[in-house]
């Protein structure tokens, strides 16, 4: 198969996504001296004009490349980045520290703060699972630019999006403390509408989940077993009360 290049620039070499009028790529930059991996979105037909619209306002966007016409696709560039799907990496059973936890989550709630700004259907695309990259290694979570078209997006749908993801990092379980666990019913409430107000709220309760951690960890393993019981016991009659 010949090598498809864009623009006589960059070096196609998976095309993992290809839809009615649009097409997701996965590219090497060759004029760049490292080499390094790109993407590149291509929207035809009605979504052109859509998502032209949309591309115009990302140049605050620090993964953003740039943008240009291919023949009659728009073609999007976007820095590629490592990791696994959030799905992959926090499920029930995986054995994350509650350190890390609370690391990732700060980056969650970031990341979506960084995408206030975006237009709701760029920054919805970015914040479905198959796009939350996880590296490990590095302890970095980051998205992934595959903007798939998504009708009638609003910034509400991403406060849902944040919000599911950052069940699956904190997720719910014994050694839980009463605060995380009603920091995640707050979530599920729907009180905020949109990532601002959604940052403001992890940014208050974070530093109460860390010292509740921090609490736990200083007892002896009865007295840590008894609290984490005292407290869910409480929590539990707290939400039926709620109701």
């Amino acid at each position: 198969m010949d090598t498809m290049l864009v623009r006589e620039r960059y070096k196609v070499v998976r095309v993992p996504d290809v839809r009615e009028n649009y097409a997701f790529a996965e590219a090497v930059d060759i004029l760049d001296r490292e080499k390094r991996g790109c993407i590149l979105n291509f929207y035809e037909g009605p979504l052109l004009r859509t998502y032209l619209d949309c591309f115009d306002k990302m140049s605050a966007c620090p993964a953003f490349q740039g943008m240009f016409l291919e023949g009659e696709s728009l073609v999007t560039v976007f820095q590629d980045c490592g990791g696994f799907p959030i799905d992959r990496v926090f499920y029930r059973g995986d054995r994350h520290t509650w350190q890390s936890r609370l690391d990732y989550a700060e980056q969650l709630f970031h990341q979506a703060l960084n995408m206030a700004d975006l237009p709701p259907a760029v920054s919805c695309a970015v914040f479905l699972s198959e796009n939350l990259l996880v590296d490990e290694k590095s302890g970095e979570l980051r998205p992934r630019y595959h903007v798939i078209p998504l009708e009638g997006m609003n910034p509400r749908e991403l406060v849902y999006l944040t919000g599911d993801h950052a069940h699956k990092i904190l997720l719910s379980r014994f050694a839980s403390p009463r605060a995380e666990l009603e920091f995640l019913d707050e979530l599920e409430r729907g009180t905020c509408t949109n990532v601002v107000q959604l940052y403001s709220l992890w940014r208050a309760r974070s530093q109460e989940i860390r010292a509740a951690y921090e609490a736990l960890e200083k007892q002896n393993f009865f007295r840590r077993w008894c609290a984490l019981l005292w407290g869910r016991i409480r929590w539990s009659a707290a939400r039926r009360k709620g109701r």
